[in-house]
């Protein structure tokens, strides 16, 4: 009972930063698939934010019904001849329309048209990210700090492969190293795996091998994550802490690097869990979506910008993901039908919807006890 009245109290304080930025991506997700479907010349029955039953919409022109449903955790863009929940084509109901009805349904449009159609939700998923980023450094610019080291824990990993003070690091794994935030984020993603540190010290140039422990760090409101550390610390003076401001064409570059290196990392720690290098207690689901929302937003509204453009990358990732019911196991099934000259048969299908309808499910049950979980510590 303690802990229900916890995740109540808790939900109640953040629910509407929740809803309000949900809201934004699943908006942006599904107008991916409206606006190319409508390109596509596919005769589009509903654009839908939310699930259940309508709180307000109206019909336009197109004969298109937009509307707000009463569960604000998700939405859909409904193409005619596509109607089932999940997308499963219904054979019978398409054998059976007029030409005229099939050329503007959503399965009798050309293949190149549906993948388009399908890919282009996470597609706008990743766009909206690029263009907050955009934004917020165009608007804030960015706090960066020299890759100079100014203390070296005694019982850290760079301390055992011979890091000292004042050491300048440019680059890790070969890779150019430039702030002092390009080590923590490569670091973090990369506990007890080998790594090789590039340090220049007095002129020249040390390859220093080392492994990265890992480290269960608490932020400032109490959330625990698990991440790597080699044990080195900057400052004011060593770092040289410096407001790095942005024009908009450097904004947008550095937008595209932000977007790149959470895809990247999403699958480094995907990879993680796997390999055992790291725990799966950190994948999270709406409760702590919504957890994350309120404390961003007593943090002001760049805070929130910043932690939609993080959530509108991983909801672009998990709509790619080769499974039936998402976007990516459609587009898997347009791979097979392009290889193999027509679609898979409809008990093949059949078969693979509700076996990713197994995987979401397990998916959202797994990560709904993490968040119970993260709210009973």
């Amino acid at each position: 009972m303690e802990t229900l009245s916890g995740i109540y109290a808790f939900l109640m304080g953040n629910i509407v930063t929740f809803i309000l930025v949900l809201s934004l991506l699943v908006f942006v997700h599904e107008m991916g698939h409206y606006l190319v479907g409508r390109w596509s010349g596919i005769r589009i029955l509903a654009f839908s934010v939310g699930f259940g039953p309508e709180i307000f919409g109206f019909t336009d022109r197109h004969g298109t019904r937009w509307k707000i449903a009463a569960i604000p955790l998700g939405g859909y863009v409904r193409f005619f001849g596509d109607e089932d929940a999940s997308s499963k084509p219904d054979t019978d109901k398409i054998a059976a329309m007029s030409e005229e009805d099939r050329a503007r349904s959503f399965a009798g449009a050309k293949l190149w048209k549906r993948a388009a159609t399908v890919a282009a939700g996470p597609i706008a998923n990743f766009l909206l990210a690029i263009a907050i980023f955009t934004i917020l450094f165009s608007v804030y610019g960015r706090t960066i700090a020299d890759p100079v080291v100014a203390e070296v824990k005694p019982d850290g990993a760079a301390a055992a492969a011979g890091v000292l003070p004042g050491d300048l690091l440019v680059a890790i794994d070969g890779g150019k190293v430039e702030t002092f935030d390009d080590v923590r984020r490569y670091v973090s993603i990369r506990p007890s795996q080998k790594i090789v540190v590039t340090i220049e010290r007095g002129g020249q140039k040390l390859d220093l091998p080392m492994v990265p422990q890992r480290v269960d760090m608490t932020d400032q409101f109490g959330n625990k994550a698990e991440v790597g550390q080699i044990g080195i610390v900057t400052n004011q003076q060593a770092g040289n802490f410096r407001l790095q401001t942005y024009t908009p064409l450097q904004a947008l570059r550095e937008a595209v690097l932000q977007t790149r290196d959470i895809v990247t990392g999403t699958f480094k720690y995907i990879a993680n869990i796997f390999s055992g290098t790291m725990r799966a207690d950190q994948l999270g689901g709406p409760i702590r979506v919504a957890q994350a929302s309120g404390q961003m937003a007593s943090l002001g509204i760049g805070a929130v910008l910043q932690l939609a453009a993080v959530l509108s990358v991983s909801i672009g990732l998990l709509n790619l993901m080769p499974v039936p019911v998402l976007d990516g196991g459609h587009l898997m099934f347009y791979a097979v039908e392009a290889v193999r000259g027509k679609p898979l048969g409809s008990s093949a299908q059949e078969i693979a919807f509700r076996i990713g309808l197994a995987m979401i499910l397990t998916l959202m049950v797994f990560t709904t006890w993490n968040d119970i979980g993260s709210l009973r510590g």
